[in-house]
């Protein structure tokens, strides 16, 4: 099969297209032919080597596809050759024709959903949940934002909130990220280009301020989003690309509180109840994973420079 390999940790230049043996599943195992493969910004993290967790040398990255069974090891019951699925998590890597996964990481993905949407659900949409519910204990009538709306946890998290019955604002920086994020369901969104964005955000609220924030880019926004938390507020810190500096001033008048989340912390009860969900929003309609581009398997290189370019558009997938 064909696979990207990565051999030395370093730019994205390091990801080669290169032939390999066909895997084949043990145990508890379940092959998936791939028919697209998600790229998140994690990966070129990993990649790098800035992550702290680093794999083992030589790797194929990637946690997020979806495909059709290939075969199933012995012990695996409720998945059988042929079913279409999603992943969220693989044993091999998902930037490659073949993957191996554990099958309790294998999802069904339903007959109207494309594999390139299936491909974008994985991490993204996981993140926006956990964050939301998990995380930030967000409750129906309650006032979101979401920073970096138009990209794939934002759009999921937009999506899911406004699902779930909360009040949805969004930002976004591109001439198309607005539109998107109120296609996807937002009731209002700001362009964060404009230094006043947040307060107008405030505004819109009447001036009472978001009871959940999910903060795409902390190093960046979060002191300034301790100011727009209503009272109780939380912030819940998805992604951060340096350090920033608060004043805890702003945590105390409000009650407020700021939430950290990795989705490799998320204990398999959890996981398990978070895929049931999104499962069955996909299966209503309710959740519509959003593609921005797709490009082929041997573009890793460029797929990894796009996905942590300004003005994210949806999700980024390899179709092998």
């Amino acid at each position: 099969m064909k696979t990207i390999r990565v051999r030395a940790f370093g730019p994205p230049e390091v990801m080669r297209l290169e032939e390999v043996p066909d895997p084949a599943p043990g145990p508890g195992q379940v092959l998936v032919r791939i028919r697209a493969a998600g790229v998140n910004p994690v990966e070129t993290y990993i990649r790098s080597g800035a992550y702290a967790r680093r794999p083992a040398l030589p790797y194929t990255p990637g946690n997020d596809a979806a495909g059709i069974v290939e075969a199933v090891g012995d012990g695996v019951r409720e998945i059988v050759a042929g079913d279409r699925v999603y992943t969220s998590e693989t044993v091999t890597g998902a930037y490659a024709e073949l993957a191996l996964c554990d099958a309790a990481r294998v999802h069904p993905l339903p007959a109207s959903v494309s594999y390139a949407q299936g491909a974008a659900i994985g991490v993204p949409y996981a993140t926006a949940w956990r964050a939301l519910f998990l995380r930030a204990r967000a409750v129906p009538g309650e006032t979101v934002l979401v920073h970096g709306a138009s990209g794939g946890v934002g759009s999921a998290a937009v999506q899911i909130a406004r699902a779930e019955g909360l009040r949805v604002f969004g930002t976004a920086g591109t001439e198309e990220g607005p539109a998107l994020v109120l296609r996807e369901g937002a009731h209002a969104v700001f362009d964060h280009r404009d230094a006043g964005s947040l307060e107008k955000a405030v505004e819109a609220t009447g001036g009472r301020g978001f009871d959940v924030i999910l903060e795409m880019l902390a190093n960046v926004n979060l002191a300034r989003d301790l100011k727009t938390l209503a009272m109780g507020g939380r912030v819940v810190v998805i992604g951060s690309r340096g350090t920033v500096e608060i004043d805890p001033r702003d945590t105390m008048a409000r009650d407020a509180s700021i939430v950290g989340m990795s989705l490799f912390n998320m204990p398999d009860a959890d996981r398990a109840v978070v895929h049931a969900a999104l499962v069955a929003g996909l299966e209503n309609g309710t959740l519509r994973p959003v593609i921005g581009r797709e490009l082929p398997l041997s573009a890793a290189p460029e797929s990894h420079v796009a996905v942590m370019s300004p003005g994210a558009r949806g999700k980024i997938v390899l179709l092998p």
